[in-house]
């Protein structure tokens, strides 16, 4: 059996698909340590993992803003892309290196496995492979692969492969790797040097996109749910959607769950469990765009307490947490800020999607839902009550989405995501890195 190293930035949705992966190699006997923030000690111990804390400034806590981001306020638009960006994943990138180093100084570690933006392991993959262990990453967000056949994560524009589209993609692809993010490749040019002592290699690619470095990718959700690209990188592998309820406890059913049975459609909202802090954004509007609606309209807080959603529409019931594996399944519609595990869970149900795309990578993702068709992008993260409202009656009365999910569904049940990437992992660890396409 072989010993592998997860290790992952200390946000929920970047651990809890490691965790998930991580927990079946577990049982199938290998020998697994994760690194993380400390936060997530005792949910790695409950699945039969080795836990290690992040060191110092690498070990933050999403849910306490301020301490982590403390001056976000003061940007807007790309500004503020780039300020989370480089203080969530380039910042940490030496103390991330330092806990990942110390553990493969002491243990013979097989396999590195990270989430897609843990810049910590970028000293490995300098190294050529005789003289590293395998890494592997898991895609956690939508593809953030540099291509001639789309333009660069993060601007939402639909992909084309026609010469004025690829022009196109070539230009913005300059745009944002040398001009608009070139302060960001610069900090991480110099928290490599302090990690590591030498200067990162200049042939290195851009520090947002390491996909081609990877021995693999294991990317999160269908083939079918992502933009065709004729130049897609070879380690690239398309898992499907991973089910991590089972890195936290099930919550219990509200005793308000009965009244779901009584035929009516069911329309589900929620922010996530971190952009939670202000419900008029996306909850509220939901709340009042379809407070005439004949059906039940069922919120989830991800933590907030219930009160702060204000006086509820008589069609509407709320908890803190809810069971999405049984909840999904009942879906007429999800409305949804566009995290990504969400709308890959809803679209395993086969369940369309409104789409108010926060900040992130929730653009890209609603730029998907509209691109195949499988929901309603409302191009907003602050849509009016109206806005919502249209939105999910069109969804629900049915418009060609539910179709088109219930498709992408159909290609999900043919994989077994768990499966797949423990053999995938099994392949680079025992056999070596190839370049084989799947």
């Amino acid at each position: 059996m072989a010993t592998f190293l997860f290790a992952s930035t200390p946000l929920y949705g970047h651990v809890a698909p490691l965790i998930a992966a991580a927990r079946h190699l577990a049982e199938a006997g290998h020998r697994v340590i994760m690194l993380t923030g400390s936060r997530f000690a005792e949910a790695v111990t409950a699945a039969g993992l080795e836990f290690e804390p992040l060191p110092g400034r690498a070990d933050f806590d999403e849910r306490d803003l301020a301490a982590y981001l403390p001056d976000m306020d003061r940007y807007r638009g790309v500004a503020l892309s780039q300020y989370q960006l480089q203080h969530t994943f380039i910042h940490p990138m030496a103390e991330q290196w330092a806990g990942v180093s110390a553990i493969l100084d002491r243990a013979a570690v097989d396999t590195v496995v990270v989430d897609h933006l843990f810049a910590g392991v970028v000293p490995l993959l300098t190294r050529p492979r005789g003289r590293r262990p395998a890494v592997a990453a898991l895609g956690i967000g939508p593809l953030a692969q540099l291509t001639r056949d789309a333009a660069p994560a993060g601007m939402a524009l639909a992909p084309s492969s026609t010469p004025l589209g690829r022009l196109r993609n070539r230009a913005l692809n300059l745009l944002v790797t040398k001009l608009v993010f070139r302060p960001t490749q610069q900090l991480a040019r110099r928290r490599y040097l302090e990690a590591t002592g030498t200067p990162l290699p200049a042939d290195f690619p851009f520090i947002l996109d390491l996909s081609g470095r990877f021995d693999r990718l294991l990317q999160l959700g269908p083939r079918e749910f992502e933009y065709p690209l004729s130049d897609l990188a070879p380690g690239v592998r398309f898992v499907g959607a991973l089910d991590t309820s089972r890195s936290r406890e099930a919550p219990p059913l509200p005793a308000w769950w009965p009244e779901l049975d009584d035929g009516r459609a069911i329309v589900h909202v929620t922010q996530g469990t971190v952009d939670n802090g202000d419900f008029s954004s996306l909850v509220r509007p939901t709340l009042d765009g379809l407070a005439g609606f004949d059906g039940h309209v069922v919120v989830s807080t991800g933590g907030a307490p219930i009160a702060s959603l204000g006086e509820l529409p008589s069609n509407a019931r709320a908890a803190e947490f809810l069971p999405y594996d049984l909840l999904l399944p009942r879906l007429g519609a999800l409305v949804t800020n566009g995290g990504y595990g969400t709308v890959l869970l809803a679209l395993r149900q086969g369940v369309p999607l409104v789409v108010a795309p926060g900040a992130e990578d929730k653009p890209e993702v609603a730029a998907r839902v509209d691109f195949f068709g499988v929901g309603v992008n409302l191009r907003t993260a602050r849509p009016t009550p109206d806005a919502v409202g249209d939105a999910v009656r069109a969804v629900v009365d049915g418009s060609g989405h539910r179709e088109r999910a219930q498709a992408i569904a159909e290609a999900m049940r043919r994989v077994e995501p768990l499966e797949l990437i423990r053999e995938e992992l099994e392949s680079i660890t025992v056999g070596g890195a190839d370049s084989g396409g799947r």
